[in-house]
């Protein structure tokens, strides 16, 4: 029985030991925020943060959970969070949406460390994040926006 902080809270997780955090974070403490897209950590969908630090849950494994903070997007309600769903929202950035979790997680990290990021800073900080939709263009003038927000 691992035991993990997960969004504030210590939980116990009876799986394997190399057991992907993906498939921890859905299956066995049913937070369905974090999507499945490729598997490989080339997508983002699968974003969490790892002690505040986007990382790829499909390619991190349990055992090296212990001893970090997870955060999921269901435990994400600061300030940065809020102001990037209001500009998400504001700016009508989805379409299909199944990117969406992954894009905001590393979006609301980028304006954490850096609340006034460049268009270079933007494309570099999700440059992982793949909207098969192509909303790059939407998702880059979001950021800018929650970056304002933050400002006010």
């Amino acid at each position: 029985m691992a035991s993990i902080k997960l969004n504030g809270q210590r939980v116990s997780v009876d799986a394997a030991p190399d057991t992907p955090l993906l498939w921890v974070i859905r299956d066995h403490l049913n937070l369905t925020g974090t999507k499945f897209g490729c598997g490989v950590a080339s997508c983002g969908a699968c974003t969490i943060l790892v002690d505040g630090e986007p990382m790829r849950s499909c390619q991190f494994r349990l055992e090296d959970a212990e001893g970090v903070e997870i955060s999921t997007i269901e435990g994400q309600e600061d300030s940065a969070f809020k102001n990037v769903q209001a500009a998400w929202r504001e700016l009508d950035v989805v379409q299909c949406g199944y990117c969406q979790s992954g894009q905001v997680m590393a979006a609301a990290a980028l304006i954490r460390s850096n609340p006034k990021p460049t268009d270079e800073d933007i494309d570099e900080a999700l440059n992982g994040n793949l909207c098969r939709c192509g909303t790059y263009q939407r998702i880059r003038a979001a950021v800018h926006l929650a970056a304002e927000k933050m400002e006010a």
